[in-house]
């Protein structure tokens, strides 16, 4: 059996039991469309393959999609709101990187030093995510008709995105055989709706 350590949105740990591996994005999905975190986001963030951008599940990294009130979608996750940029790739003679898509927000003096990045001047960074190279990856995409809020600002309207944020993002329905119990002991949400 293996254990999967959740951060509730409300900073309480919780184990969950997941029956086998194949389970596992699973889980995360699940809970991670509570808000609920696993691990923390590495220096640099995550990286996925750019060809994931597009449609990629923020549940997987507890964070989801939010349209700001200038109509700006942004990824929050643990509080924080990332921007999406675009970088373009560089190819010099001490330096080769593809183009890519970049989630990020201003770094914050309580940030921790080894997740700040410098950019030019004084400004500095934290990355949530980096889409970049590789090959796409259909574990990483969000389930059919599931709203992502990632991808290019010209493949959804504003109107459109704003309506998906006010609606609830509910998990898919899944038999009680398959829904995984936490082990610890806390009293259920009396409902099934993201918390934030």
């Amino acid at each position: 059996m293996l254990h999967i350590e959740f951060i509730t949105d409300l900073g309480a740990k919780v184990t969950v039991d997941v029956e086998r591996p194949e389970q596992v994005l699973d889980v995360q999905r699940h809970y991670g469309r509570l808000g609920w975190t696993s691990g923390e986001v590495p220096a640099g963030g995550f990286v996925f393959p750019l060809d994931n951008e597009p449609d990629f599940d923020w549940s997987l990294i507890g964070a989801r999609a939010w349209t700001n009130p200038e109509g700006e979608v942004m990824i929050l996750h643990r509080g924080h709101a990332y921007r999406r940029r675009e970088l373009e790739a560089v190819d010099s003679r001490k330096l080769k990187l593809p183009k890519a898509v970049k989630y990020s927000r201003g770094a914050k003096p309580t940030d921790p030093e080894h997740l700040r990045e410098k950019a030019d001047g004084e400004i500095e960074y934290v990355t949530l995510a980096i889409f970049r190279g590789g090959k796409r990856q259909d574990r990483f995409a969000a389930p059919q008709g599931q709203a992502t809020g990632g991808g290019p600002r010209e493949a959804r309207p504003a109107q459109a995105t704003q309506n998906q944020a006010n609606q609830p993002n509910r998990p898919a329905p899944t038999q009680p055989s398959q829904r995984p119990a936490p082990r610890a002991a806390a009293p259920a949400p009396a409902e099934d709706d993201t918390p934030f």
